[in-house]
C-alpha cells in the first residue's frame, strides 16, 4: 500500500490531467488552521507525543465512534468511565484492537488521514492489521521519542504558517502566554470559545458566570456581565486572538431590548430555566457577539446543529463528548433573521456559518451568503469533512455564493498528524472541482489556477484576519 498520486481526481483522463497540474501549483503552500482543537501546551511544552494508541485511537472520536457501532467497548480502547471501573491502559493491547479492526474503515476518511500520516510522518506504506499491528506499534512509538516527531518540529514539518485554538472564556491561556515568551517562531493564537458562559444549559453555568464576572471586577448583572466578555475578549486579542466560536445547538438568534434582556439573565440565574429561556438567552447572545465583534473586530463562527450527546447511557457512564453527537435539522433563514437586521448589511462583521444539515446549503446558506456582506460559509464540517462532503459543498454553493463568499478550508480537528491530510484531500478535492469546471470550459485553466491558490491559502487568512 502506498498514497496513489491521483487519489481524488477525476476518473476522466483529460479533468484527471489538468487537476494534476491545479495541484502541483497548491500542493507546496503553507497551511492556514485558523480553527482546530489542537492543544496549545503541546506547543509550549514541546514534549513527545505517548504512544501509537493515544496519539491516534483514544482521542479521535471518529474512531472510536466507529469502533463502538462494531460493539468495541469503549473501556477496551482506553475511554475511562466516570467511575474509573475497567478501563484499559496498556496500549499495545488497544493499538491491536484498533488494528483487527482496521477494515471498518473502508471508504471513510478516517482511513485516508491515517494512512497519510503514516506515510508522510513515519514513512510506512504497510496497511494496518493484526498480523503487523506490534510490529508497526514498536515503530511508531520509537519514532515518536525522537526530537523531529516533537510538536514544533513537526509544525515546521508540516509547513504550517499558523494555527488557532479553541479556548474556553475562563481560560487562562498560560500555555499562549509560554509561546509568546519563548524563542519559538511558530505562530498559535486562541479563538474565544464562550459556551460555557453563554449557554445556561451547560453544567455549572450560574458558578462559571460569576467566575467570569469576578476575575473581570464586574458586577454580577446584566450590564456587568456583557462587560465581562469584552474584557475577556481582549485579553484573547491581546494574545493573538482574531475569533470567536459558538457551538449552539441551533442557529437561533434575539435582538431583545435591554430592559428585557436584563430580565432574562436575572432568571437565569436565579435558577429558574426553562427550555425556552435558555434558548433564546443563547439567541441574544450570539447578537451580543457580533454587536462586539463590530467594536474589536473578532470574526464570529457559529457552529450549530448537533444533537448532543443523543446516547443516554452512554453520557451516563462516561461524560460527554464520546461520539454520541448527532445532527439535526436547521433553520438558517428564519433564526438568523433578528441579527442579520441589525448587523447583515455592516462590512465591519465576518460571521462564518457552518452547518450539519446539508439540505439547507443551496435552499438557505448559499442564498443568504450570496446576498449579506456580513456573511462567508465556512466549509464542510465534521461528519461532511470528507471527499464526497467537500464535493457536495461545492456542487451545492458555488452556483449560488460564489467561491469569495467561503473562506477556503479548516481542518477542525485535535489530531495533530491529520491535519496536512486534511488539507492534503481539501486540496485535491478542490482541484478535482475546478477541473471538471474547465473541462467543461466554464472557467479558464489560469482561472482554476488562481481559484485553487485563494481555496487553499489565501480566503483563510483574509476571512479569519490573519
Amino acid at each position: 500500500m502506498a498514497l496513489h498520486p491521483d487519489r481524488l481526481f477525476p476518473i476522466e483522463p483529460a479533468s484527471r490531467e489538468i487537476a494534476r497540474r491545479l495541484y502541483d501549483s497548491v500542493a507546496g503552500l503553507p497551511i492556514v488552521s485558523p480553527h482546530g482543537h489542537t492543544d496549545p501546551s503541546w506547543y509550549a511544552e514541546d514534549g513527545p507525543f505517548p504512544d501509537p494508541a493515544t496519539l491516534f485511537v483514544k482521542p479521535d472520536h471518529y474512531v472510536t465512534r466507529m469502533l463502538y457501532s462494531q460493539g468495541v467497548r469503549l473501556e477496551a480502547l482506553g475511554i475511562a468511565r466516570r467511575d474509573g471501573a475497567g478501563v484499559e491502559t496498556d496500549g499495545r493491547r488497544i493499538w491491536r484492537l484498533f488494528a483487527e479492526n482496521f477494515h471498518l474503515f473502508a471508504g471513510t476518511p478516517s482511513r485516508l488521514w491515517f494512512e497519510h500520516s503514516l506515510e508522510t510522518v513515519f514513512g510506512i506504506a504497510d496497511r494496518l492489521g493484526f498480523r503487523n499491528a506490534d510490529a508497526l506499534y514498536d515503530r511508531i512509538s520509537d519514532a515518536l521519542q525522537t526530537p523531529e516527531l516533537r510538536p514544533r518540529a513537526l509544525y515546521r514539518k508540516f509547513n504550517i504558517e499558523v494555527i488557532a485554538t479553541t479556548d474556553g472564556a475562563l481560560d487562562d491561556l498560560a500555555a499562549h502566554d509560554a509561546i509568546r515568551a519563548s524563542d519559538w517562531g511558530g505562530r498559535v493564537v486562541p479563538t474565544y470559545r464562550p459556551d460555557a458562559v453563554v449557554n445556561p444549559e451547560a453544567a455549572g453555568f450560574a458558578g462559571n458566570v460569576r467566575k467570569l464576572v469576578e476575575i473581570t471586577g464586574n458586577a454580577l448583572d446584566w450590564e456587568g456581565y456583557l462587560a465581562a466578555h469584552r474584557a475577556r475578549r481582549a485579553y484573547f486579542r491581546e494574545r493573538g486572538a482574531t475569533a470567536t466560536d459558538h457551538g449552539h445547538p441551533t442557529a437561533r438568534t434575539a435582538d431583545l431590548s435591554k430592559g428585557a434582556a436584563a430580565l432574562l439573565f436575572d432568571r437565569i440565574l436565579s435558577g429558574t430555566v426553562s427550555p425556552e429561556d435558555a434558548e433564546v438567552f443563547r439567541a441574544q447572545m450570539l447578537t451580543e457577539m457580533a454587536r462586539m465583534s463590530l467594536d474589536d473586530g473578532l470574526v464570529m463562527q457559529i457552529h450549530p446543529g448537533s444533537y448532543r450527546n443523543h446516547n443516554p447511557s452512554l453520557f451516563a457512564a462516561f461524560g460527554p463528548d464520546m461520539g454520541a453527537d448527532i445532527p439535526q435539522p436547521t433553520d438558517y433563514v428564519r433564526a438568523l433573521k433578528p441579527l442579520l437586521d441589525a448587523f447583515g448589511n455592516d462590512p465591519r462583521l465576518t460571521l462564518i456559518l457552518f452547518t450539519l444539515d446539508e439540505t439547507s446549503y443551496s435552499r438557505e446558506l448559499a442564498p443568504l451568503a450570496g446576498h449579506y456582506p456580513a456573511l462567508k460559509l465556512g466549509p464542510a464540517w465534521w461528519f461532511f469533512d470528507s471527499p464526497e462532503g467537500m464535493r457536495r459543498f461545492r456542487e451545492t454553493t458555488t452556483e449560488t455564493a460564489g467561491f469569495y463568499n467561503t473562506v477556503g478550508f479548516n481542518d477542525d480537528t485535535r489530531a495533530y498528524l491529520s491535519i496536512p491530510a486534511r488539507h492534503d484531500m481539501a486540496r485535491r478535492v478542490d482541484c478535482a472541482y475546478l477541473a471538471r469546471l474547465v473541462a467543461d470550459h466554464r472557467l479558464d485553466e489560469d482561472e482554476a489556477l488562481r481559484i485553487a491558490h485563494d481555496l487553499a491559502y489565501r480566503l483563510a487568512k483574509e476571512a479569519y484576519r490573519l
